[in-house]
């Protein structure tokens, strides 16, 4: 009773703190999200055992570069290309035996371009024409919530068969049908009430936030085991490090910025 009443507390603080941002300023969400890929960094390098601090202004500099400088239309397709470039790879790697990330370069690059570059376009989504589309990001992170929160629920209820079992255990087939379809509810439901984009697209986004997100729930599970660790980090009581917090979203965001952009959404 006690581990679960400081799931729920953390997880109420950490919901107010993002929906404070999102709707104090656009600057509070960059901010944020900015921290959040920082803390996100740090534990994906104590996973890989990733030497020097190099990444961190690796990161910082593409995220400023990327959020207040760059424009170009060009060079943010360059930026998706190569995060998600880095991120099939990491499927690749997911799905095949190899243990781990070996040189100092794989590792550097790969959480590069997986969480700092997923943590720009995460930041990018909102933006429309200058304007910043709080409900629109508000919107995928109730999807995330969504998915993780009944994905939980089916497979603890009626989940019989392993998703990934090597990978992991708890993960049920049940458990990632219930959320997907629960979503997919979810997605329905808002397009009544957000009308940015149609009932299609939002189901569609919806359909693609499911499936990266599932997939880089799962990658971070294989870091963590190659690690020997059950958390990526203790910076959030009951729910672990940041990192174990934004698998997901930081794997989906450039799909999701992908799939708005051939919405002719973001610009």
């Amino acid at each position: 009773m006690k581990e679960l009443l400081r799931r729920l507390i953390t997880g109420a603080l950490y919901v107010i703190l993002l929906l404070s941002a999102i709707f104090l300023s656009s600057d509070a969400f960059d901010f944020l999200f900015m921290v959040f890929g920082l803390a996100c960094l740090y534990e994906y390098k104590r996973l890989v055992h990733l030497r020097g601090y190099y990444i961190f202004i690796a990161y910082l500099g593409l995220w400023w570069a990327y959020i207040y400088l760059i424009q170009d239309h060009i060079l943010i397709y360059i930026l998706m290309l190569l995060t998600l470039t880095v991120n099939m790879a990491l499927l690749v790697y997911l799905f095949s035996k190899k243990r781990r990330l070996y040189f100092n370069y794989q590792k550097f690059i790969t959480g590069l371009f997986y969480i700092g570059g997923g943590c720009i376009f995460l930041t990018m989504i909102p933006y429309n024409e200058k304007e910043f589309a709080k409900y629109l990001i508000m919107g995928i992170f109730i999807l995330i919530w969504v998915n993780d929160s009944f994905a939980y629920l089916v497979g603890k209820s009626i989940g019989r068969n392993k998703l990934y079992p090597s990978i992991s255990p708890k993960k049920t087939i049940e458990g990632t049908l219930g959320g997907f379809v629960f979503t997919l509810l979810a997605a329905y439901l808002l397009a009544k009430y957000e009308p940015i984009l149609s009932s299609e697209q939002w189901l569609i986004l919806a359909a693609v936030i499911v499936i990266t997100g599932s997939m880089g729930d799962l990658l971070e599970s294989k870091l963590k085991r190659q690690a020997g660790v059950k958390d990526s980090g203790a910076i959030l009581p009951g729910h672990g490090g940041m990192l174990d917090r934004l698998d997901s979203l930081i794997f989906a965001a450039p799909f999701a910025y992908l799939t708005l952009n051939i919405f002719a959404y973001v610009s």
